[in-house]
């Protein structure tokens, strides 16, 4: 069943045109993340949903029912904001009840709903302090129970987690997930944090300047993206961008090279038609990058200029000499390469870099649609 759809939803705010044509249906117990870069629309359009900002035109549906004029209170969603937004003078069962009291619900139903969310939460522990003697994982957990005691029909989450500290950020992406599962919810969560969405998505929707880039599973945006800006908003470290050149199309395969960068030869879905010349975006995700010994044949040459030890991995930034890289927000100018292993790398050492061939990616030119459409093997 349909729990959520959304339908040619636009939003203007006089000339400036947030939402541009939304179309999303979402599950009955989907777990849908938005992302996308600052001022893309992902919290625009959360808010619309919610009945916080009016519709310029489109279709706001929950469970079949049209909301898309109607009060905020009336729509059965509950939101959690970025701010806990709870009441300093009430206790932390005053402030979960909060909006039960306000629809006049009797006294037992209220204090059963209250007692169900702090028991899911394990805060019962904490129902007579206030706000201001709790911690900031404590507090998001009373705004997330004020949520669950409405039993609403949607979930809403506007960058719920982005006040705490790292440590907490973890404990809480387990905490929700968890929630979710135990609940069977409809929820539809907002970050910029792409390891959120990739943690705990059914289906990431991606947004950029107030339209939909992708929708699909984590999986299936990080190994298929459809563009290159999918593919660079989505990874950490993010894909690193080449610019290269046509050499040769010969059915399923195309070479091309670049100035400092050995021809590759790249494996297409369907025969293409590019022409030899034609520039291209080449896609190489950090992780599919190895470093070969002294003396072995790689794709191309660089010097280390900075080395990042993580424990685990070692991450280099390569300066590739007259390698052209593509200029974007995933970009910066050097080679990133992600060494799942501890590398006793300098700065100022050259390094010779191999790509893995099966792991390219090739964007067109014409608003950087991926054309080598091979698409990777993933297990639902």
């Amino acid at each position: 069943m349909t729990s959520l759809e959304l339908r040619q939803i636009n939003k203007n705010y006089g000339a400036y045109h947030a939402l541009r044509g939304i179309n999303l249906s979402v599950e009955e117990g989907e777990f849908i993340v938005m992302v996308g870069p600052s001022g893309c629309g992902k919290s625009t359009l959360l808010k619309t949903i919610a009945g916080l900002e009016g519709i310029t035109s489109g279709e706001i549906r929950i469970n079949g029912r049209d909301v898309s004029r109607e009060e905020p209170g009336d729509r059965g969603i509950a939101m959690v904001f970025q701010s806990y937004a709870l009441y300093p003078h009430m206790t932390v069962a005053e402030n979960m009840g909060f909006g039960l009291r306000m629809a006049k619900r009797p006294k037992a139903e209220i204090d059963a709903a209250v007692a169900r969310a702090a028991r899911i939460l394990r805060i019962t522990d904490q129902l007579d302090k206030r706000p201001k003697q709790l911690s900031g994982g404590q507090r998001q957990r009373v705004a997330i129970g004020r949520a669950i005691t409405r039993s609403p029909e949607v979930f809403l989450f506007d960058e719920p987690l982005s006040n705490l500290d790292a440590a907490l950020r973890t404990q809480m992406r387990v905490e929700l997930s968890s929630l979710h599962a135990e609940l069977g919810a409809t929820m539809v969560y907002v970050t910029h944090d792409q390891v959120e969405a990739m943690t705990m998505a059914s289906r990431i929707v991606v947004l950029n300047q107030g339209i939909i880039e992708q929708v699909g599973s984590p999986l299936e945006l990080y190994r298929n993206p459809d563009n290159l800006f999918v593919a660079g908003f989505l990874g950490a470290p993010r894909m690193n961008f080449l610019s290269v050149t046509v050499d040769g199309v010969s059915g399923h395969e195309i070479r091309v090279s670049a100035p400092g960068l050995a021809p590759l030869t790249v494996e297409l879905s369907e025969p293409s038609t590019l022409a030899k010349g034609t520039e291209l975006t080449l896609g190489v995700r950090p992780e599919t990058i190895s470093v070969v010994s002294d003396g072995q044949p790689g794709a191309l040459n660089g010097v280390v200029r900075l080395v990042e030890h993580l424990g685990r991995e070692t991450i280099l930034y390569v300066d590739a000499g007259e390698l052209r890289t593509v200029a974007s927000e995933s970009g910066t100018g050097n080679i990133t390469v992600q060494l799942s292993y501890v590398a006793p790398f300098r700065a100022d050492q050259s390094v010779t870099l191999k790509l893995d061939p099966t792991e390219l990616y090739l964007f067109a030119p014409d608003g950087g649609r991926t054309i080598s459409a091979r698409k990777a093997i993933i297990d639902k």
